[in-house]
């Protein structure tokens, strides 16, 4: 990966300290020569290893030494250190004047180890004493695996650092080969050549700040930058971008303002166009916004100027790796358990179930949960615009919607991958979200044997999303009389569940309701549990009650087929 040579793997004795050691006897007098009538010490300290590079590259070929990225960067870092300590001996009547760096080099992958700066001349006696133990003083180990954290106030150190030393890593490195390289690899050879430009530049870090540096450099050339120790934040459940220079997160239900910052606004396109292009979509002034998602499945939306007036605007719902049950939301009084006893019974029945509620509410988090009650024998079909439904069952076929291309061609919406899923031989259909005309015909699989499907919609209100359902059939272009659209939409649909994030931040659920029919022209429905809001607690969190309507449901027949009749009676009682 570096300019001097991409990396090999070593072999036979040349990968050894000794041979090493014997390599550096026979070049340190032709390169010595070279600089006789020169004053190293005027010459950058970066072009002259530049310079020592590529002798030390045509002098390796020559001779037929066999050396890889790590061994080669050694030798150079070695000889370099050697001339500009005799150089500043002389200027300064003998007395050498190196520079030690505080923290030592990075480890190398397979046992491969860099030098710890040379001793001065006058200390090492004869060239040939001892050659090896310049070689066998392993680096300490500063980029130990350890969970990352936001940054602390070295925050200004380290990004200062950056600013000065990244034109030279970017500038050493061949890119072509270091994306090749796993994470792992290419941490170590940036650690090291960090490392050695931080002492070319007299540049002092700890062991942590040079860590961190070194996430920094990979977080901007692999990862998302800035927002890689948020990502890494299991506290954070939203991270919400506003231009460079204001990025808020949610922890806990509330908004926090972090001291998290981009360069400029191309820093944050460049951090947005990375996250698209790896779903094979793209954002720009064409396509100025876009729904994507990370590799771990959390939800991305941006939007750019000229729509964005202030900036690039990122917008990440992080996919939680704790993956919640109805047990675990019991626990944390988002529902009670007799509510999720109900909840459980409805998915086990192959209920149609409709989960209504605001933006960020814990729509998709409800219905993650509830899909793990589906029989592992049933074929099911995830309908998204961005996936992140994370079912647990072994035969799940996800789809997702795909925009135009810059002709305005090739879109697959919703409705298409709704449409295509019927020819599937689901079991169930699942919608990420219903939100426009593919209303119609998921109404038409639910009625139509596909029991069991599951979907989103955003309402505030069990009633308003029945009247936002119907509002969407009419958006098919579809002429038909409202009541006839009331009966499909009432016959297709058998539990709504309305989910609600409250002041405090907790999330819970305020209704169920059950739809029982039609009467006239009017659906009919009926509450099986209800939150009730008693009071706020010491703390700030709300006090309230999850109470049943004690009501027989209507779907006690579907839950006797399934032999829970029993225990559903028992829950709302």
């Amino acid at each position: 990966m570096a300019a001097s040579g991409a990396p090999e793997r070593a072999s036979g004795p040349a990968a050894s300290a000794d041979a090493m050691s014997r390599l550096a006897l026979e070049l340190r007098p032709a390169i010595a020569q070279l600089y006789a009538d020169k004053d190293i010490t005027q010459i950058p300290r970066q072009n002259f290893a530049v310079e020592v590079g590529g002798l030390v590259g045509r002098e390796v070929e020559k001779r037929g030494a066999t050396l890889n990225l790590l061994e080669r960067r050694a030798l150079i870092s070695t000889l370099v250190a050697e001339l500009v300590s005799q150089a500043d001996s002389r200027r300064n009547g003998g007395v050498s004047e190196t520079v030690e760096p505080e923290a030592p080099a990075a480890p190398v992958p397979d046992s491969s180890a860099s030098p710890a700066p040379p001793a001065p001349a006058a200390e090492r006696g004869a060239p040939d004493a001892a050659p090896a133990a310049q070689y066998a003083n392993l680096a300490q180990p500063i980029l130990q695996v350890a969970p990352r954290k936001p940054m602390s106030s070295t925050r200004n150190t380290i990004e200062s650092a950056k600013t000065r030393i990244q034109p030279m890593v970017v500038e050493r490195i061949d890119l072509s080969t270091a994306v090749k390289l796993d994470r792992g690899q290419l941490t170590h050879q940036i650690a090291e050549l960090v490392s050695e430009i931080l002492l070319e530049q007299k540049i002092r870090l700890n062991q942590r700040e040079q860590r961190d540096l070194v996430e920094v450099l990979l977080d901007d050339m692999l990862g998302l930058g800035p927002l890689e120790p948020l990502l890494s934040d299991e506290s954070v459940t939203d991270i919400m971008v506003n231009g460079p220079k204001q990025v808020y997160v949610e922890r806990h239900g509330k908004l926090q303002l972090t001291d998290v910052k981009f360069r400029d606004n191309q820093h944050v396109m460049n951090i947005a166009t990375r996250i698209v292009s790896t779903v094979g979509r793209r954002v720009d002034e064409s396509v100025p916004l876009c729904d994507a998602r990370l590799l771990d499945g959390s939800r991305v939306n941006i939007i750019i100027p000229p729509l964005a007036i202030d900036g690039p605007s990122i917008s990440i719902r992080k996919f939680s790796k704790k993956g919640l049950t109805l047990d675990v939301m019991a626990r944390q009084r988002n529902i009670s358990d007799q509510l999720a006893t109900v909840l459980k019974i409805a998915s086990r029945s192959k209920l149609n179930i409709l989960i209504s509620g605001g933006t960020g509410s814990g729509k998709t988090t409800l219905l993650n949960a509830m899909s793990q009650l589906i029989d592992n024998g049933e074929r099911i079909v995830t309908i998204e615009d961005a996936a992140e439904l994370q079912l647990q069952q072994p035969h799940v076929v996800r789809l997702e919607t795909r925009p135009p291309n810059l002709e305005g061609e090739g879109e697959i919406n919703m409705r298409d991958l709704v449409k295509n899923a019927l020819r599937m031989r689901p079991d169930r259909i699942i919608l990420g979200e219903v939100r426009s005309e593919e209303a119609v015909d998921m109404l038409q699989a639910m009625n139509t044997g596909h029991e069991g499907s599951m979907c989103t919609i955003h309402a505030n209100r069990p009633r308003e999303a029945l009247t936002r359902l119907e509002n969407m059939v009419g958006m098919a272009g579809i002429s038909l009389p409202g009541k006839a659209v009331r009966t499909q939409i009432a016959a297709a649909i058998d539990v709504i569940v309305q989910v609600s994030r409250m002041r405090d931040g907790m999330r819970r659920v305020t209704h169920v309701v059950e739809v029982v029919g039609m009467e006239g022209d009017v659906i009919i429905t009926q509450d099986l549990f209800t939150y009730e809001f008693e009071g706020e607690e010491a703390d700030g969190r709300l006090r309230g009650t999850f109470k049943s309507s004690g009501l027989r449901p209507h779907f006690t027949p579907k839950a006797s087929y399934f032999g829970l009749d029993r225990p559903l009676i028992e829950a709302m009682t």
